[in-house]
């Protein structure tokens, strides 16, 4: 999300970030494209709300998803020597406590040999759902996930190969190709790109592709979707999305496919903190928008200041 702006769909992008979440993450205000001492961040839509609350470290430790007047979802997160302990999903209907779409999930961490994170699921009717288990190499790198419920157990093994300028991590669930993400780095006449192109398969065959490009300074400048042909035994363009920016804030996204072509154009309005954060989002001709009210804990007074 850093740089993108385009945070239209916040609720849907946050439920993906923890969907597909190859590991144990900890967010930070950098995954919601914040910046300073933000306490809190309300986003508001013109489909439902969301609040967000960071500790004075930038940490996120709870969010709120507001559907309607009586039914919200509330997540908790709770650290321990900057670990992950515990999160806890309450779900409420009609202003209720739905006990079994609630859940806890709880970490332990052991880093002996290697690092190793178990996570289990419980619901609040106290029914276990799932655990697993994550598994790192000595250079930190996840490479093996076991996943572990009522109806079995499933194994997921992520293999890195590395050459020259190119990196490929490749995730399979009990020996079966699920995804493919290539990372390389090109150089071009205005700087160095780097390009993630991420391969999707159903069974191990080939499904989707996305391929994204991001210049020097880590803006996102292209975004292609692609489809695989079966009979062609090759990946075909559907849509690609050209990024425009100015003075490092998104513009203008103009999207081609093989029979059209439209353009959305982002307007922001900032706040006067410093630093600032955009506080107010539209996109025309659609006129959506997106506002966010912001809370910033208080600037901490340096010893000087207080010893005068």
């Amino acid at each position: 999300m850093k740089k993108h702006y385009a945070i239209t769909l916040l609720f849907s992008l946050f439920q993906v970030l923890v969907i597909w979440a190859q590991e144990v993450q900890i967010f930070t205000l950098n995954d919601f494209d914040l910046n300073g001492r933000v306490k809190s961040c309300l986003v508001t839509t013109d489909y439902g709300k969301e609040l967000f609350e960071f500790n004075k470290e930038g940490v996120l430790t709870k969010t709120i998803t507001q559907y309607n007047e009586t039914d919200q979802d509330i997540t908790y997160y709770k650290y321990k020597d900057g670990e992950l302990l515990e999160k806890r999903m309450e779900s409420y209907k009609n202003n209720i406590l739905d006990e079994a779409t609630s859940m806890a999930n709880f970490y332990e961490v052991d880093t002996v040999p290697n690092r190793m994170v178990v996570e289990k699921i419980i619901s609040y009717d106290k029914q276990f759902l799932e655990q697993q288990q994550y598994q790192y190499d000595e250079d930190g790198k996840l490479v093996k996930i076991i996943s572990s419920n009522g109806e079995g157990v499933d194994e997921t093994t992520l293999d890195y190969t590395k050459v020259k300028n190119e990196e490929t991590v490749s995730t399979f669930t009990n020996g079966i190709l699920q995804k493919a993400v290539r990372t390389s780095i090109k150089k071009t006449p205005n700087g160095e790109q780097k390009i993630i192109l991420t391969k999707e398969y159903i069974d191990g065959e080939p499904n989707t592709a996305n391929e994204e490009v991001f210049n020097s300074s880590g803006d996102l400048i292209t975004s292609e979707d692609f489809l695989y042909d079966v009979a062609e035994k090759e990946f075909v363009s559907q849509k690609k999305n050209y990024y425009q920016y100015k003075n490092g804030v998104l513009s203008k996204v103009v999207k081609k496919t093989v029979n059209t072509e439209s353009s959305d154009t982002y307007i922001f309005q900032f706040d006067n903190h410093t630093p600032s954060n955009w506080v107010k989002q539209i996109i025309t001709p659609g006129n959506t928008y997106t506002t966010r009210t912001l809370e910033y804990y208080k600037e901490e007074a340096s010893k000087e200041e207080t010893s005068n």
